[in-house]
This record gives C-alpha cells, structure tokens and sequence, in this order.
C-alpha cells in the first residue's frame, strides 16, 4: 500500500469505527441499557484494539528507517479547500503507538466502567472519533491539516466532559468549550498570518521560510497566536482553566486521556512552532521559560491543596506541563548544543502520557467501587488490594522522579539543560524552582498513596467493607491496568535500552539531528537533584500537609475559594465587563448617530430642495432652448405597447357585453388608462426597491451563497 492509503486508513479507521460503533448501539437500544452497553463496548474494543496493532506494525516496519526522516507521506487533494497532508517520521511513529496504547487500555477498562451507566454508545462513539481527531493531529504534515483535526478533536472530546450531564460536568465542558474555540480562533489568525507572510503552511518547510523572513515583530505576534491555541489545549497557565474542573467530572478513561494524549497535542503544536518559526531563538525560549516555570509550579501547588483524587493528579498534569514547557525553551536558549533538553522533553511527554494512564485508570478503579472521589471517603480503600497498590505506587515514583523509574530519567535531563547553560542568578532560579516544584510533586503523590493505600479509614464499618471486597477489577480491567503498569516499568527500568533510542527515533521534529553524548543517569551529580527533590517533598509532606492541611485527622482543602481564575477573571470579563463595554459603546453610538441625524437632516433638506429647483430649472431651460419640444407622431401619453394593445382588448369586450348581456348595466371603464396607471405605479416600486441598500444586501447575499455553492461542488 501507498503512503496515502496507510495514513488515511491511520486516521480515518477510528472515525469509521465510531460511526459503527453508534450504529451497531443504537440497533440494540431498545433490548436493555445491560445489552447496549456490552455491545457498544465490545465494537469499541475491537476498533482500539485493531488501531492499536496496526500503529504496531507501522512502528515495526518503519522504526529503524525513521530516525533519518519523514517514512510516509500523503495528501488528499480537493478536500476542505487546501487538501489534507500527512506524513509519517520517527517522533509520529513513537506517539502514534503510545497513544494508540492508551486508546485500547482506556477503551478495556471502560466496559466495567461504565455499568450501570446511561448513554454509553454516546460515549463510545465519541471516544473513537477523537481517536481519528487526535491521530489527525499527530500525523499532519502542515498546519492547517492540524487545525483541522485539532477543533474536531475539541468538539468530539467535549462530549466527554459533558458526559454525566450534571451540574458541575455541564459548567466544566462549557469552560473547556470555551477555552478550546477561543483558543482556535486566535490559532487560526496566526495561521492565516504565516500564510500571508511566509506564502507556506508545511511543517518541514517552516524553519527555511522563517530564516529568510526579516520582520521579527510580525514573527513573533503570529508565534504568540499560535502559542495561544496549542497552549490552550495543553493546559499552559494562565489558559489551566479548564484542566482542574474537568478531570473530576469526566469518566476516569477520558481524564486519563486528556491528561495524557488531548494535552500532548498542544506540547506537539508548541514544538511545530518553536523547531519551525524559533529554533535556537533566546527571545522565544525566555516566553517559554516563562509560561513553564508559572505552569509548573501552579499546578503542584493547587495539587498540594486538593483533597480530590482525579483534581489532584489534574493539578499534578498541568504541573508536568510546565516541566515540558521548560524543556522546549531550553532547546532555545542551548541553540545548537541542545540535545539534553530535546531528549528530555521528548522522554518526559512519552513518560506522563504512561504515568497518566495508570493513575487515572487507578483511580477509575476506585472511583467504580466507591463511587466517590474525595481523600476522606476513599481513605484506606485500597489497604488489602495489593495489585492496585503496587500498580499505582508504580505510577506516583514514576512521576515523583525516583531513580530507577521513568519520571527521573526525563526529570534528570532537563534538569541538566538548565544546568548546561549556566546564565546567572535567574537560570539558577529556575533550577531551583524546578527541583522545588518536583519536591511538590512527590509530596502530593505520597499524601494520595497514603491516604488510600496506608491509612484507616475514620468510619469503622467502612473500613471493614473496603477490607472485604474480594475483587475490585474484573479480567478486562485487571489486563488494562496491570498491562499498562507493567509498560511503565519495563520502560523506566532500561533507560539506555529503551529510553535512549525511543528519544533518539522523535528528535527530528525538533531539529535535532545528532544524538549527543550519553549520559550517566546515575552518577552521583544527577542523583544528587533528585536527592534534593525527595528531600523537599519529604519536609513539605510532614510539616505541611500532615500539620497544615489536616484537622482533626482529616484532610482539608484550605485554598482560598475566591481564588479562582475563572470566575475571578475570566467570567467576569467574558460576562459582565466585555457586554458592559459593548453596551455603553453601543449607547455611545447611538446617541451621535441621532445628534448626526438630527443636524444632518435640515441641512440635507435644505441642499436637496435647492439641487432639485436647480435641476428642474436646467431641465425646462433645456427643453424650452436647446431640445424644443416637439411631440412624436406616434407618441404615447401613457403606458407602453403592451398596455396599449391589453387595454384595447378589454375595451374591444367591454363593448361586446354592453351591447349582449350587460345592456340593462352598462359599464364605461377605460382599460387602457387603468393599465398604464397600474403599470406606472409598478415601475416606481421597482426603481425604489433597486436603487434601496436591502436591495442590494440582498443581491449581495444570493451572489455569496451562489458562490458558495459554486465552489463546494467544483
């Protein structure tokens, strides 16, 4: 098979299966919610799971010859104007099989997830068409293609967001709505831009364009327009809003994929900007660095505070966000000798997608046993469940960056890019920041693996019914999680043997070419940051959480409510300042126009009245001098010939029944006046109509829409 033919069938397969999917659940509906769901579900596990192989076997086939470039390309022509591009390299081919992965761990669990449920064809049809959405977005070859998947993934996965209908789930998805179509619209302006300025929307052309371009000002605004919408969707601050509200509300499948594939598509669109328009720029790397550094560092804090399973590793993925974000503006300020910052933002993509879907998966676990989210609640579930426990502690070292583990591999990278550079006091901040905030990290962690896994719970009876649950997952689920626990281990356990080459297959998106010295991980100069790290979250689990955000032996929340962007900022601003301005401009407006009106009107009249005694007095001067009237032979006073000749034959009958049947009542009506008046007033009519502006609007409009038509069906 072709290029086109494998890249089409990689993205639209999984749209294709949503629609079955919807079908084949909807033609059992009536038999049961039970039934519905079983089918539903099975049609959506073998689409996952087929996706899935195949990405396998493209990686298979295709890995050893990717690192050089792009394997695949394709395109289909004459489809939304441009076209769609595709193309396939090494950093695709590695998160097209981990996201694929994800897909079909998520999609196995979900059946025992959701019994009981309503609406889960919905939720499964939509499941795969973000799938589809988010592999289109991976696998484009320029950006328009990308945005293009990009809001249809918005759509598709606000379904998921909004899928329990509640209150608190409904406000959720209207935020993350929002966040993601504002963000698009200023996505598609810089997109647009580029368009105009560097005549190319190709990803692999971008960098040649941008080098020869010398308006940096221009550069850097149509940048930050991206870096807005591909932001956005990450969860960068200050566009978090919607990250920590919806990560609770939704199912716990779909938390773990947003949090670990919808986020990576903005890190991917970031990357595509920052390798494409910016490379080695230290201007863009400092924007960066100051976005991660506040993201960072943000997101552990609020997780510090929750006391809500899912909110808390919400906080923590935004926090990890910001770990990225500093990766990438390291590649920018390194320049050329950036190969720890590219490895280690690669790898530590690759390392929270994996983390993530173990500890969402988990906690959808507990979540489908309990039915409740909050730390006291759920307190001691998981004490006498031993492949949960050790599933989850796999995940939290993981993304606490323990040596021997994942997390640290990445985690140690980028800290050493921030070390490589040595520029002064602020980049010395910075590192600071960095092992403060993944000292948060592993602080956060152990208070969710105590709280579930160590401690009691404080209602007795409770406790002996967590202690007596023989079984929490059925074979699917158990496969899923323990499976994908099984992956982050393996994977975290051979850092130069899986890690290493994985980091070296995705470095060509970002420029990189080659690999770069290898590093010790486990020297004692790298050990000893994170050995900083543990130490930070061990002083801010014991004198913080356990003294300050406790009472009584319990935990307690004690973040500020009124702290809250959204309705500090963002809804006031969208819902009260923005219609108040709008409003008074409009008054504004209104009011000149009527003191406008009222001046302009007399005047007007007074020059029209004088114009038009000007041009009656021209018109007879001319006709009583130059043009004399004189009359045609064969003029008529009134109406036109066809007037003339219908009168006449109403005339011709009017006569006939006057001298027949109508004798007694005769009837003396001029038809041939009555038409010509009729005729002159229909002409008036339509001359004022024509020369109106609705008129013209009008006309205006059809031309459009006949344009409109005319283009989609060339």
């Amino acid at each position: 098979m072709n290029g086109n033919v494998i890249l089409a069938l990689a993205v639209f397969y999984p749209f294709a299966g949503g629609l079955v999917t919807l079908g084949v659940g909807r033609s059992v509906s009536g038999s049961g919610m039970d039934r519905e769901r079983k089918i539903a579900g099975l049609a959506a596990d073998f689409f996952a799971v087929t996706e899935f192989l195949l990405m396998a076997a493209l990686f298979a086939g295709y890995a050893g010859s990717a690192g050089d470039g792009a394997v695949l390309n394709g395109h289909l022509a004459d489809i939304c104007g441009f076209g769609l591009s595709f193309t396939l390299d090494g950093f695709r081919l590695l998160y097209g099989l981990v996201m694929s992965l994800m897909w079909m761990m998520t999609t196995l669990l979900s059946r025992q997830y959701f019994t009981g449920h309503k609406n889960t064809t919905r939720f499964y049809t939509f499941m795969l068409l973000t799938l589809g959405a988010a592999m289109g977005v991976f696998l484009s070859a320029d950006l328009y293609t990308t945005f293009i998947f990009f809001e249809i993934m918005s759509f598709t996965s606000y379904v998921w967001v909004a899928q329990e209908e509640t209150g608190p789930a409904l406000r959720a998805a209207d935020t993350y709505l929002a966040v993601a179509v504002i963000g698009g619209l200023v996505m598609l302006m810089g997109i647009f831009g580029l368009w105009h300025e560097l005549g190319t929307l190709e990803i692999g052309q971008l960098a040649q364009a941008a080098a020869v371009y010398e308006n940096k000002e221009v550069l850097y605004g149509l940048g930050v327009c991206l870096l807005v919408g591909f932001g956005a969707k990450a969860g960068a601050f200050p566009l978090h809003i919607w990250l920590p509200k919806a990560h609770p509300v939704a199912p716990a499948p779909a938390s773990a994929l947003l949090s670990g594939v919808l986020t990576k598509t903005g890190i991917y669109g970031v990357l595509v900007v920052t390798s494409g328009l910016f490379l080695y720029d230290k201007t863009w790397g400092r924007l960066l660095l100051v976005i991660g550094a506040l993201t960072m560092f943000g997101g552990a804090l609020l997780a510090v505070f929750s006391i809500d399973l899912k909110r808390t590793l919400a906080c923590s993925s935004m926090s990890q966000i910001g770990f990225i974000l500093i990766g990438v503006g390291m590649q920018c300020m390194l320049g050329e000798e950036n190969a720890l910052a590219v490895h280690g933002t690669l790898l530590h993509m690759v390392n929270h997608s994996l983390i993530k879907l173990v500890l969402f998966m988990a906690a959808g676990v507990i979540y489908m046993n309990v039915h409740a989210l909050d730390l006291n609640r759920i307190r001691g579930y998981g004490r006498r469940k031993p492949l949960l426990k050790g599933i989850f502690l796999v995940g939290a070292l993981a993304i606490s960056g323990i040596p021997f583990f994942g997390g640290y591999v990445s985690k140690t990278l980028l800290h050493e890019s921030i070390v490589e550079y040595a520029g002064g006091w602020l980049m010395r901040g910075l590192e600071y920041l960095f092992l403060f905030s993944g000292g948060l990290t592993l602080a956060y962690m152990t208070k969710l693996f105590v709280a579930i896994f160590v401690e009691k719970n404080q209602d007795g009876e409770l406790q002996k019914k967590y202690d007596g649950q023989k079984s929490c997952m059925n074979p699917e689920s158990t496969f899923a999680l323990a499976g994908s626990g099984a992956v982050l281990l393996i994977w975290g356990l051979f850092p130069h043997g899986l890690m290493d080459r994985a980091a070296e297959l995705g470095q060509g998106l970002m420029g990189l070419e080659e690999f770069g010295h290898v590093v010790d991980y486990f020297s004692l100069s790298n050990l000893s940051g994170a050995l900083i790290s543990i130490t930070i979250g061990v002083l801010v689990y014991v004198f913080v959480i356990r003294r300050l955000l406790m009472r009584e032996n319990a935990y307690v929340n004690r973040w500020p409510a009124w702290l809250d962007l959204e309705n500090l900022i963002y809804r006031p601003i969208l819902l009260e300042f923005l219609p108040w301005v709008l409003g008074g401009c409009c008054h504004v407006l209104d009011v000149l126009t009527d003191r406008l009106v009222a001046i302009l009107i007399p005047v007007g009249t007074v020059f029209a009245r004088v114009f038009d005694s000007l041009a009656d007095l021209s018109v007879v001067g001319l006709r009583k001098g130059v043009y004399r009237d004189s009359p045609l032979p064969k003029e008529r006073q009134e109406g036109n010939m066809f007037t003339d000749a219908l009168g006449s034959l109403m005339n011709l009958g009017q006569e006939l029944a006057n001298h027949t049947w109508r004798r007694g009542r005769p009837s003396a009506v001029d038809h041939r006046h009555t038409l010509a008046i009729r005729f002159a007033r229909i002409r008036e009519s339509s001359l004022l109509i024509s020369r109106s502006l609705s008129f013209g609007l009008l006309m205006a409009g059809i031309g459009l829409c006949v344009t409109l038509v005319y283009i989609l069906w060339m």
